[in-house]
């Protein structure tokens, strides 16, 4: 048996990604005893195979539109291509030095860390090995995976998911992305940036359909100006690979030719044939079913992030990590607001919002009831400077709080942060509008936006 002679262990976590980490960390620093169980490594998806590498990726990608645009700043270059394997060498020296800090931070916490495929087999044990681990409460964050599509195969050599597409040695001469939420559209970027053909196809209205509609228009109009291509409201049929790539079909009698297919549906949930049936832990379309609380149908279990159904976001998980470990430690922790978690796509342009659609607004508070502002970034001195274009967006209840920030442009992912306090505090635009925004900044913008919600424009014509 896996427990102490002191007994059980006060959490067990089965993933040791985002969520289980997180959890794991703090549950440590309130004086719980855990065990962490993971059969990767530890920082999971978000650190190995999704959100440190992908951004590693775009910065590098960042750096080749700057070569090729540095005439416009008076800077003379000359760009000779792109190197893929120093960009992976580049890649991975970010993600070694992240793991190395993780994993020394869960040492000095006194974490003690079991790897192996864990598989839950009571209410308070999973099973690893040849041992079974016991305690007060287990956290199931065992994440997510790449989704496909009925009788779509993948091959991972022509037709390959996000994590094949982050392997790739070579810049691929052409790109079909089926998909143009947030996943597929940072793919699209970067490989449009190396120099890629790049077309997406999307069978909903617009691109990182989630988002605010202004959002998804500006990232369209931004889109079109770099030469990505994209079919919207446009359904995938079927691909077949050839000599020289593949051949992807649409529903509406059109087919496209390229080298790659990145499938890029979504992701579903890990849950399957890990005994959660098995111990009657209610589970819908292979998510977790979780309370406001992130409590299971069992009360010793909970799941947090990619695994339950809601936002698959790493700082999501991080939240939920947190949030359970607080309740467990006997503290009073406030549950997650979802709707003010910030979300960014980190495109060129990049995409960041924080509360609710106008649309979404207007259905929930009514739509005489909203009223709203946009700021466009050609009235920004930064913006201008930096040559980007894009707007901010404040949605605001009549004589009440501002409910969404939405904004896209480069570099807007750095002004969420302060967009989060804004919607979270439920400041009223008066509140925000008499705040001092250092000049020049692109956080100006948002203060101008809120300026003129509250009444009084100043760099915004009427």
């Amino acid at each position: 048996m896996a427990e102490s002679a002191a007994g059980p262990v006060d959490l067990v976590i089965l993933g040791g990604g985002s969520g289980g980490y997180a959890a794991a960390l703090r549950a440590a620093e309130l004086g719980l005893s855990v065990v962490l169980v993971e059969k990767d490594k530890l920082g999971g998806t978000c650190l190995h195979r999704g959100c440190i590498p992908t951004k590693a990726l775009l910065h590098s990608a960042e750096i080749v539109d700057n070569i090729h645009e540095s005439e416009t700043f008076g800077v003379l270059s000359t760009f000779n291509g792109v190197d893929m394997a120093k960009v992976n060498a580049y890649k991975e020296s970010v993600v070694g030095g992240l793991f190395k800090g993780l994993t020394g931070l869960i040492k000095a916490r006194g974490i003690e860390v079991v790897t192996g495929e864990g598989r839950l087999v009571s209410p308070t044990a999973v099973a690893v090995g040849g041992r079974v681990v016991e305690g007060r409460h287990v956290i199931l964050a065992t994440g997510s995976y790449s989704r496909s599509l009925p009788g779509l195969e993948i091959d991972h050599e022509k037709v390959i998911t996000s994590e094949d597409a982050l392997e790739l040695d070579r810049v691929p001469g052409s790109v079909v992305v089926l998909g143009g939420g947030v996943i597929g559209c940072e793919f699209a970027s970067v490989w449009r940036s190396y120099g890629a053909d790049v077309t997406i196809v999307e069978a909903l209205p617009h691109l990182v359909p989630l988002e605010d509609e202004s959002s998804s228009k500006l990232l369209e109009r931004g889109f079109r100006r770099r030469g990505i291509k994209f079919k919207l409201k446009t359904r995938f049929s079927g691909v077949k690979t050839t000599d020289h790539g593949v051949t992807v079909s649409l529903e509406d009698g059109s087919t496209l030719d390229a080298e790659l297919l990145l499938v890029a549906v979504g992701r579903g949930p890990v849950s399957e044939g890990l005994g959660y049936d098995e111990v009657g832990v209610a589970i819908e379309r292979g998510f977790v079913l979780v309370d406001r609380d992130l409590r299971t149908n069992i009360p010793t279990i909970s799941a947090i992030g990619d695994l339950r159904p809601g936002l698959q976001l790493a700082h999501v998980g991080f939240a939920e990590g947190i949030f359970v470990a607080e309740q467990l430690a006997g503290l009073n922790p406030v549950p997650i607001d979802y709707d003010n978690v910030p979300r960014v796509t980190y495109s060129s342009p990049e995409v960041a919002s924080v509360g609710v659609t106008l649309a979404v607004a207007k259905e929930r508070f009514g739509a005489d009831a909203v009223t709203s502002v946009t700021y466009n970034l050609a009235g920004n001195g930064k913006s201008q400077i930096l040559k980007t274009s894009g707007a901010v967006t404040v949605i605001a209840v009549k004589d009440g709080p501002v409910v969404g920030v939405h904004m896209v442009g480069d570099r807007v992912g750095e002004l969420i942060a302060e967009a989060q306090l804004i919607t979270n505090w439920e400041a009223y635009p008066a509140d925000v509008a008499q705040l001092i925004h250092p000049h020049p900044t692109m956080s100006e913008a948002l203060g101008e936006a809120h300026l003129a919600l509250a009444g009084k424009p100043l760099h915004l014509h009427d």
